[in-house]
């Protein structure tokens, strides 16, 4: 009998008197081997005291049942949400999801990344972290294996991207602002090395260049895509000769910071300065205020990106197209009543 340390499929062959195909079948799963057939291998197996290394055998394969989820900051909960929806299509399709969180460290993602591909993943799904480079995923799509972005797209990538359509909804969210009788309007939040930052600050910018607003009143705060980073905007713009009264925040994370700072120094947002939020987590119904936000099928946004996924690995491409999602604006009360109509019943609070 072969030791259990250096134990093979040929020494299970040879115990249970079969081929190694048909041990290799009953590995496997295999629904081809004949029940009394597969019981004597199985009891093979446990006397020559093999151990299936599934890893190496998903390595073999065309592809494994494994797909990665690399999120950049899943105490975010607007990920966790996407997460979520991305999990849910593949359990009712038999995939095991394995999901990893990169704390927006492009070191970690490598890591991460190198680990899943030694596993034979199928494919990834990828928010990438920031400072991710563009060459970041080279050596992966050089192999063949299928990768999805979901909200971050990497500059002169042809990988395909899931996400929202960023640049309209944060026109839409600033034109909000204008509208209800706002000239000094703010975008806080979120860094310039972003794509999605660009496409934010980018409808921000067009809604003010269209409904008037003057340079000189548009105040751009760069921070952390968190409530710290909330907190540390409105400090610094409300430290200006001439502070702004509302601002479009890159997330609701930030718009969160922002509340609580607002509510820090006495002043509340509604009454005192307008907030808007981006994601529409589901925090943003239930905080107080509740936050206008711009409304992102964030679970839909997963599901689709799984889809896409399960579709590149039955088509064995490692291409598809984009999808932008659509975007709404759901308003509730961050944003206070019209700036001209403040002696209105509660009623026309927005």
């Amino acid at each position: 009998m072969a030791s259990r340390a250096k134990a093979t499929i040929l020494d299970i062959a040879r115990e249970a008197g079969v081929s190694k195909s048909t041990v290799s079948l009953v590995l496997q799963g295999s629904g081809l081997i004949r029940p009394e057939t597969a019981v004597k291998v199985r009891k093979a197996i446990e006397d020559v005291g093999y151990v299936y290394n599934r890893g190496a055998a998903n390595l073999r394969k065309a592809h494994s049942n494994v797909i990665g989820m690399v999120i950049n900051d899943l105490t975010n909960p607007f990920f966790a949400e996407l997460a979520v929806g991305m999990e849910r299509v593949f359990q009712a399709a038999g995939i095991v999801p394995f999901i990893a969180n990169t704390a927006e460290n492009p070191v970690r993602q490598e890591e991460v990344l190198k680990s899943l591909m030694e596993q034979g993943v199928a494919g990834l799904i990828v928010s990438p972290a920031r400072g991710t480079t563009p060459g970041a995923f080279r050596r992966i799509e050089a192999a063949g294996v299928p990768i999805v972005f979901t909200m971050r797209r990497l500059p002169e990538s042809r990988i395909p991207v899931i996400a929202p359509d960023n640049h309209r909804g944060a026109f839409i969210a600033t034109e909000h602002l204008i509208l209800k009788g706002h000239r000094r309007l703010a975008f806080f939040g979120g860094s310039s090395d972003l794509v999605v930052y660009q496409q934010r600050l980018g409808g921000f910018l067009e809604a003010c260049e269209t409904l008037g607003i003057p340079i000189a009143d548009r105040t751009i705060v760069e921070g952390e895509t968190s409530r710290k980073g909330g907190i540390a905007c409105l400090e610094t713009a409300l430290a200006a000769p001439e502070p702004p009264t509302a601002a479009l925040c890159f997330n609701d994370a930030v718009a969160f910071g922002v509340m609580l700072a607002l509510r820090k120094r006495g002043l509340e947002a509604g009454t005192d300065f307008a907030v808007v939020g981006f994601d529409d987590v589901a925090e943003a119904e239930h905080y107080m205020p509740a936050l206008t936000s711009v409304a992102v099928d964030t679970a839909g946004l997963g599901e689709r990106a799984a889809h896409v996924m399960l579709k590149m690995i039955q088509s064995r491409t490692t291409r598809a197209k984009d999808h932008i999602g659509a975007v709404s604006l759901v308003v509730r009360e961050s944003c206070g009543q019209s700036r001209n109509t403040r002696g209105a019943g509660m009623g026309d609070a927005a």
